[in-house]
């Protein structure tokens, strides 16, 4: 049964085009069902989470990192009667607008564009679904729900002061209400990013090697999980033990946020999703124990992986793949695919003309950007 204060398709804010909606989905169904179909969202498959996609085939992606992210979205929305529906496509869109390299060709692509506004990816997932995806009859972009796109555009929180252009403009025709918080649906996808990847690249930096079970043993949460796996399965074999204490990692998470937020959304005496949004904070949270564990293992994560010598040493030759092709474009637009011509002979300015450099560059998967930085610049 869902709670009074969860986002009812039947009263959705709708759609910046109006259309016919359908007889067999919800309009969240509708909102997940064309992500899924979208272009963007296929690319994930090749684009960066931590390590940049050639160097495993077992090593996460960005779109098996948001199928992740939606799997967990899903349980805790359903675990406090949120809908699941909504909560599932914002979590599943919520990386779109991640560049190639991951956030190693976003810090140099947001380098590059400093002089035309900047560029970062949470705003361009809302670019993408609102123009960049040109496949409709009636409309660029996927034409998604008011709902999907303020859980979208800020699902971190209430977006205020210099907001990023996209965001700007896009607010300009189609009010967001980005000053305030967003549903609890929103509030979710969120920190089920937050869960995933703290799981996830535990996993994977064990399995590059880049620490020891010994190592993550002294870290909060997880050194309960391996002595409760130890003392159930005394003799399991290593790949077992790690994946069974992992998985309870998860489960401590997950469990913490809906209880915790739970308590918080009685505490609070929401009725609607309008009184979510108009409180003053988040109502889906870690409790202050478990995200003071959560900085423990994000400290430990930042210096042995994200900052490990070989994928320091790999982000110091994808941001020169990123910052070499940045300029080609710029003084060679015929360098871009025929579909881009239009908009770079409509470009304005330099400023215009960048953006769209911009949106080409960020599109690519890792493959592409090195196959076209080797092809056009050896």
């Amino acid at each position: 049964m869902r709670a009074s204060y969860s986002c009812d398709p039947l009263l959705t804010r709708g759609r910046l085009v109006v259309e016919e909606e359908s007889a067999h989905r919800t309009c969240f169904q509708r909102d997940r069902d064309r992500i899924i179909h979208s272009s963007a969202f296929r690319r994930l498959k090749h684009k960066t989470q931590v390590f940049v996609e050639h160097e495993g085939d077992y090593f996460r992606t960005r779109l098996t990192h948001s199928i992740e992210v939606a799997q967990v979205a899903r349980t805790m929305a359903g675990a406090l009667g949120l809908n699941e529906e909504l909560t599932e496509a914002i979590a599943l869109a919520h990386d779109l607008g991640h560049t190639p390299f991951g956030h190693t060709g976003e810090d140099a692509l947001d380098a590059l564009m400093q002089p035309y506004g900047g560029f970062d990816h949470n705003a361009q997932a809302v670019k993408i679904v609102t123009a960049l995806e040109r496949h409709y009859a009636d409309f660029d972009g996927l034409n998604l729900t008011w709902e999907t796109l303020e859980g979208l555009a800020k699902h971190n929180g209430p977006v205020t002061g210099d907001l990023p252009h996209v965001l700007s403009e896009y607010n300009a025709r189609h009010d967001l209400e980005l000053h305030t918080f967003a549903s609890a649906e929103a509030q979710i996808a969120a920190l089920s990013d937050d869960i995933a990847y703290n799981n996830h690249d535990l996993h994977d930096g064990l399995r590059a090697g880049l620490f020891s079970e010994d190592d993550i043993r002294a870290l909060p949460i997880v050194g309960d999980a391996f002595m409760q796996v130890d003392q159930l399965y005394p003799t399991l074999e290593s790949s077992r033990r790690m994946h069974e204490a992992l998985r309870r990692v998860f489960g401590v998470m997950v469990s913490d946020v809906i209880q915790t937020s739970r308590n918080i959304l009685v505490k609070s005496a929401v009725e609607t999703v309008l009184d979510v949004r108009a409180l003053d904070h988040a109502v889906i949270i870690f409790s202050n124990d478990l995200w003071h564990d959560l900085k423990v293992i994000r400290e430990f994560l930042f210096i042995r992986m994200y900052r490990a010598p070989s994928v320091v040493q790999m982000r110091e030759r994808v941001t020169k793949v990123v910052e070499e092709l940045f300029p080609l474009f710029m003084n060679q637009t015929n360098l871009l695919p025929a579909e881009w011509q239009v908009d770079i002979e409509n470009a304005k300015d330099e400023t215009a003309l960048a953006r769209i450099v911009s949106d080409y560059i960020s599109g690519m998967t890792d493959r592409f950007a090195q196959q076209e930085h080797t092809r056009l610049l050896g």
